[in-house]
């Protein structure tokens, strides 16, 4: 079997080193294997996605001396298929449309606690005549769903072995949101079925969210790849890198005068530029 891997970053914003290891991660897994590496742009956020930042992610992976292997595939391609597996759901009667704002989560009483964040406590869940003319999201009723799957689920991580899923715990997480045809989880368990992904190669951080895309996997009869959620690259000050703690971007070095192909090897070894700190174990 052809081993495949995937790098899937949004265009909400430049590449940072920490997406540059991720790329690279899913790259080298697939390269040294003899497999095949792909590359989808996750454009669906319409109120972040830009195009201009399509081309600088293609810009930067090429800089870091990456080649993806046939077409780059974009999620706002894939709309009818993000609806066709709603409607399924909805057909099984397992999602319903919710009204509550994040405002409205957070100043619940009965909200629990998750992986996460404050779990969605089911205030829309039984609305008998919801009003769909309002702008709504539309939820996984999870403990139905769960219900509805025969066997118990697990999935296997290389770092951290054969994992028993708990989908309950996160809730009746989100599969369409108000503002996008589809939410990460139910995107991208569509999305890597789709391209035949063998292996998910990602950063620690979504190793929670691999509870609730294995029971959508299950009701929706999707094959389960093999998971490797590695290390996540942290700046100087412990903290993930990422936009909002205002992490370079891989541009910004390029700009510098920087060798990409230099730095990836140095990425590679564990080796990281001043300011820096290594991957956590």
């Amino acid at each position: 079997m052809t081993i495949i891997t995937r790098f899937a970053p949004s265009p909400t914003g430049r590449l940072h080193p920490g997406h540059a290891f991720s790329a690279i991660q899913a790259h080298d897994f697939a390269r040294e294997r003899a497999g095949a590496f792909l590359l989808r742009i996750e454009d669906i956020d319409g109120t972040r996605s830009r195009p201009e930042h399509v081309a600088t992610i293609l810009d930067d992976l090429a800089w870091l001396g990456l080649r993806w292997d046939g077409d780059v595939v974009f999620q706002s391609h894939r709309l009818a298929d993000y609806e066709a597996a709603l409607s399924r759901l909805r057909a099984m009667d397992l999602i319903y449309p919710c009204f509550c704002t994040r405002a409205d989560i957070a100043a619940s009483l009965t909200a629990p606690h998750g992986p996460d964040s404050a779990v969605y406590p089911g205030t829309c869940r039984m609305l008998t005549a919801p009003d769909l003319t309002r702008p709504h999201c539309w939820r996984l009723d999870m403990a139905k769903a769960v219900a509805s799957v025969a066997a118990p689920l697990s999935f296997h991580d290389s770092r951290h072995g054969t994992i028993q899923a708990d989908p309950l715990a996160h809730g009746d997480a989100v599969l369409a949101r108000k503002d996008a045809p589809a939410s990460y989880h139910l995107a991208v368990t569509l999305d890597d079925a789709a391209q035949g992904v063998t292996d998910v190669v990602r950063g620690d951080d979504l190793l929670p969210a691999t509870h609730v895309h294995r029971v959508l996997q299950a009701l929706l009869d999707l094959p389960t790849p093999r998971y490797h959620h590695h290390a996540l690259l942290l700046g100087a000050d412990g903290q993930r890198l990422a936009k909002r703690h205002g992490a370079p971007t891989l541009a910004a070095l390029r700009d510098s005068g920087m060798d990409g192909r230099a730095f990836a090897d140095a990425l590679r070894r564990g080796e990281l530029p001043v300011g820096f700190a290594a991957a956590n174990a």
